[in-house]
């Protein structure tokens, strides 16, 4: 099959579906190996920053997603901004941004940064798609929590590192202190 012809049915398929798909079920699903498509989603990837489309394609655990492109943001954010402001609290943003800046995470840890008991506004983010809920390899009844490609897709950023400060913030030592006296108890 022609490059051109993929590029087609992977664009077609990512809008189509709308969530993320992995590199291996498209891979199955066009008969092409894997190394294959992940060289034509750079490809289009590419091709969209160079003739500054309006559409991009975000990666996250061997998944991606079309979403639109971070550069017209501040255009979207105004169409967007009131809906997830009616839709979230101030107390479901601030468990949303220690999901965001310090996931994966569990709830007691969630719980003793903020000091209050998080389980209803983590239900309400995971209902809403902005969070997803992990099962710990280790522990089958334990979970943990980080932001899901909606999440991206809603703030307008292709990679979780793109958030202001992140590099500071998701490892600052006073949270992990929190943290730590919380679980020492």
């Amino acid at each position: 099959m022609k490059k051109e012809r993929i590029k087609s049915i992977i664009e077609s398929t990512l809008f189509i579906k709308g969530s993320p798909v992995s590199i291996i079920q498209l891979a199955k699903n066009i008969k092409v190996n894997k190394q294959e498509i992940e060289k034509i989603v750079a490809d289009i990837v590419e091709d969209y920053a160079q003739n500054k489309r309006g559409l991009t394609i975000i990666e996250k655990d061997a998944k991606i997603q079309m979403v639109t492109n971070p550069d017209n943001a501040d255009y979207i954010e105004k169409m967007i901004k009131k809906d997830l402001q009616n839709s979230l609290s101030k107390t479901a943003l601030e468990a949303l941004a220690i999901v965001a800046y310090r996931g994966p995470i569990s709830r007691p840890e969630i719980d003793a940064i903020r000091g209050v008991n998080s389980s209803f506004i983590l239900r309400n983010l995971l209902m809403q798609g902005l969070i997803i809920k992990k099962t710990k390899s280790t522990n089958q009844r334990s979970y943990f929590y980080e932001i899901s490609f909606e999440f991206l897709k809603k703030i307008g950023i292709n990679n979780i590192k793109e958030l202001p400060d992140y590099e500071k913030l998701s490892t600052d030592e006073r949270v992990e202190s929190i943290i730590n006296i919380h679980s020492e108890k």
